[in-house]
């Protein structure tokens, strides 16, 4: 027989926030598929040459060239490694910002290091090794990415704050980062027997007798880097100077007239030779 009927009643707010949260996981879980579809995309892509095919619909796939093929094979390995890097979707971006921040550290060290092996074993100076191989080794992928970007776009903005912005990551970050590092390091560790036998010429410097230094501190010697400054600081007003007249007699810093284009091509070629040349020459005297 019946004896009792319990009547359960969803409280309403409760009932809602519940909603709430199965909405936003729900949410979350859609997108976070759509993240490891594109992580495992990346992946795909990189062992393509070229990118991959092209999607159903869309036009033929360019046909790989001889030298595609051959800088494909050389930078699979590095496709592979950077295609670790999570997409956009996660967190935001900001875990793909950061994870990018952290490769390009990781390539940046590994750069310098090979630079520096060079250098030692050409017996060609620190100075020379880091404005021509590690400068080069650095500045040519971003070069490339603006080239692209410059070709793609209607306005060279997207070109010149690429490449421009990259550097200063690589300068600011790359020598800033590992400098404050190496500084808080040494001003805890204090003045040990290698650090005096390192500086034992310069004990009567001001600097060696500064309160700065009574514990430890990081030194960093400018060596020629005043006359190197200077020079490229010359050198860049001027190229400051052609991109401001293309702008007024062209319209725009980049493209223009075949022949004013190769011309201020060849004049920016010149200021990084003069730059090249009379840095080494200050550092070798």
């Amino acid at each position: 027989m019946c004896i009792l009927t319990v009547v359960l009643e969803t409280d309403k707010e409760s009932k809602q926030q519940v909603d709430r949260i199965m909405s936003s996981l729900q949410a979350g879980w859609e997108k976070s598929k759509v993240g490891h579809a594109n992580w495992i995309d990346q992946f795909k892509h990189a062992f393509y040459v070229l990118g991959g095919e092209e999607e159903d619909g869309e036009e033929e796939p360019t046909k790989p060239e001889i030298t595609d093929w051959v800088f494909h094979i050389i930078t699979l390995p590095w496709k592979l490694f950077f295609a670790l890097i999570p997409p956009t979707d996660y967190c935001g971006g900001w875990l793909c910002f950061f994870c990018a921040l952290g490769m390009i550290g990781l390539l940046t060290g590994l750069i310098c290091d090979l630079a520096a092996l060079f250098g030692c074993c050409a017996g060609m100076p620190d100075e020379v090794a880091a404005i021509t191989v590690v400068a080069l080794g650095t500045s040519l992928p971003d070069t490339f990415a603006s080239k692209s970007l410059a070709a793609m776009s209607k306005h060279a903005d997207d070109s010149v704050g690429n490449v421009t912005g990259s550097n200063s990551v690589n300068v600011f970050l790359g020598l800033g980062l590992p400098w404050m590092i190496a500084s808080v390091y040494w001003t805890i560790q204090g003045q040990t027997f290698e650090w005096r036998k390192m500086y034992a010429a310069d004990r009567n410097t001001a600097w060696y007798k500064s309160e700065l230094c009574t514990n430890g501190c990081f030194v960093v010697k400018a060596g020629s880097l005043v006359f190197s400054v200077t020079v490229y600081t010359v050198c860049a007003t001027i190229a400051m100077a052609i991109l401001f007249a293309r702008r007024k007699a062209y319209g725009g810093e980049l493209g223009g007239p075949k022949g004013p284009a190769y011309v201020s091509a060849a004049a920016l070629v010149f200021l990084w030779a003069i730059y090249i040349a009379l840095s080494t020459w200050d550092a070798v005297k």
